[in-house]
């Protein structure tokens, strides 16, 4: 860290210039964009828009995760003066990444709220960014993936989780974390077949045909061969990802609404994503993020450390290589 840019350093979020570099304001003070990227509705020349959805009306169990983008953002300053460990580059420096804050929606009309969402990632894609997006329960994922759909076609997903999400329901007008998954299989806009869950550890009948490797095979095989067995099934595919906190064991991410004993553990989860670097990565999202159960600021962390490693993925591929 420069001590020296320590001393004048203060609100990047709105007086840094630049969209590269890294920051070295304060950790414990200034206002929490993530990454201390500066607070922007403008995407000219942004490479990719980190946005915030910060809603929680599909739970099934504990509430909580319309909270989850303030915290991660606020986690997210222990990352910023540095280059992320492992990586053998610095997306921070060669990205141009902005904050584009959150979607504003109207929390009494649930209704409206998928459309939304969708016509806010649209208007991120239009720009020529990528989004990558704090959530917020898992339901927010299908406006995302209808958003990348119409622009990119029907995608890959890899999906980190301790459930399927893949429950019958067929009333597309619902808005639900636990189905979200299958009406995006129903809607044509995701190839199962072509399609990896991880982490998995909660019994569903119907999986919709993915690709399942849970989490009692990841522990089994390991992480480097689990991050294999993902290339394989994606291959150059457009891919969408999408990590759901509750992957991680309670132990490592107590702060979500719905956990599952037998989970990844931090350092499984590290290395498969480093491990799948090259895969066709359009976009991302790390969800259920329930500050209220996250006492330590444990699974805050975690999943802000995720975000990074989605940046880290699209910017693999893109990167320059001089």
């Amino acid at each position: 860290m420069s001590l020296e840019d320590a001393k004048t350093q203060v609100d990047h979020a709105f007086t840094r210039q630049d969209l590269r570099g890294p920051s070295f304001e304060n950790t414990f003070g200034g206002a929490p964009s993530f990454l201390r990227r500066r607070y922007t509705k403008v995407l000219t020349g942004v490479d990719i828009a980190v946005t915030g959805v910060p809603f929680d009306q599909a739970v099934t169990n504990r509430p909580g995760t319309r909270l989850g983008p303030r915290s991660i953002r606020e986690a997210s300053a222990l990352q910023s003066p540095d280059a992320p460990y492992g990586w053998g580059y610095d997306p921070l420096g060669e990205l141009a990444i902005a904050d584009y804050g959150d979607l504003a929606f109207d929390y009494a009309d649930v209704p409206a709220f998928s459309a939304a969402l969708q016509a806010h990632v649209a208007g991120i894609l239009d720009a020529g960014a990528a989004a990558i997006t704090l959530g917020g329960d898992h339901s927010i994922t299908l406006a995302i993936l209808k958003a990348y759909a119409d622009k990119f076609g029907p995608l890959s997903v890899l999906q980190f989780d301790a459930h399927t999400d893949t429950w019958v329901d067929d009333r597309m007008d619902r808005v639900d974390h636990g189905t979200f998954m299958y009406k995006a299989v129903k809607l044509g806009i995701v190839d199962p077949a072509r399609s990896v869950q991880v982490g998995i550890r909660t019994h569903n009948d119907d999986t919709m045909g993915f690709h399942i490797i849970d989490a009692p095979e990841v522990h089994r095989i390991g992480a480097q061969a689990t991050a294999a067995k993902i290339r394989d099934i994606l291959g150059d595919h457009p891919t969408y990802l999408t990590f759901d906190i509750d992957a991680l064991d309670p132990a490592f991410a107590p702060g979500t609404g719905t956990p599952v004993w037998g989970g990844l553990s931090t350092a499984q989860a590290a290395a498969i994503l480093r491990g799948i670097a090259g895969i066709n990565l359009l976009g991302g999202d790390v969800v259920e993020v329930s500050p209220p159960f996250d006492t330590t600021d444990a699974t805050a962390i975690a999943a802000a450390h995720v975000a990074m490693e989605l940046i880290c993925l699209w910017g693999w591929t893109r990167r320059s290589t001089d």
